[in-house]
């Protein structure tokens, strides 16, 4: 396949995943999270479709590893930060199964564990994502403020990560961490979908 249409498909995925994940995060998870057993009992079928919309991300993420390896297989760091990536792939698969017992479970406590399972385990696929990110940032190189974007994001990502384990009192700094990972992640994860699709693979020998 020629690298524009590869660029102009794996942009796209890229986007699908930013979609399903805002859908299943904000609209499902998080509605779980305010009221439990209302959300799952009276609303099971948007948790359906949120438990859906995370296996979505999960096949995309694995497409997005694929377009990004054949745009970069010429870089010696390409096949390591796509290995980061599937590792993350695979970790938010396991995580995945803990929802569906969720909607089994008949008390706040039980369908609240099994989101926080999910949450920690993915909590740690996002530690070798964090990984990834650093490394596509050294790959790309151009343009330059998303390589740096992308770098910062997959910095922040691992220090979330490891303040989780490491600091006691978490939950006192989880909205400044949030933040630290949010602006770096959005700026240049989305703006480099944005390049993939506009201008990605016209210059394949850059790639």
């Amino acid at each position: 396949m020629e690298p524009r249409k590869l660029s102009i498909i794996t942009g796209l995925s890229y986007w699908i995943i930013f979609f399903a994940a805002i859908f299943a995060n904000f609209f499902v998870l998080e509605a779980i999270v305010e009221s439990p057993l209302e959300t799952v009992q009276s609303k099971a079928l948007i948790v359906r479709f949120g438990i859906l919309a995370f296996l979505i991300t999960v096949v995309f993420d694995v497409v997005v590893a694929w377009g990004l390896y054949k745009l970069y297989q010429r870089n010696l760091w390409t096949g390591l930060s796509i290995f980061f990536r599937m590792i993350h792939a695979a970790i938010m698969g396991v995580a995945i199964f803990a929802l569906p017992f969720a909607l089994k479970s008949t008390t706040e406590t039980e369908i609240l564990r099994q989101v926080d399972i999910f949450n920690t385990i993915w909590l740690i696929g996002l530690f070798f994502f964090g990984i990834h990110l650093i490394l596509l940032g050294i790959i790309i190189r151009k343009p330059l403020i998303i390589a740096i974007f992308l770098t910062l994001a997959g910095i922040m990502y691992m220090l979330d990560t490891t303040a989780h384990f490491l600091i006691s009192n978490y939950s006192d700094y989880q909205s400044t961490f949030l933040i630290l990972v949010a602006i770096p992640s959005i700026i240049g994860e989305m703006s480099f979908a944005v390049w993939l699709i506009l201008k990605g693979g016209k210059n394949s020998t850059e790639m």
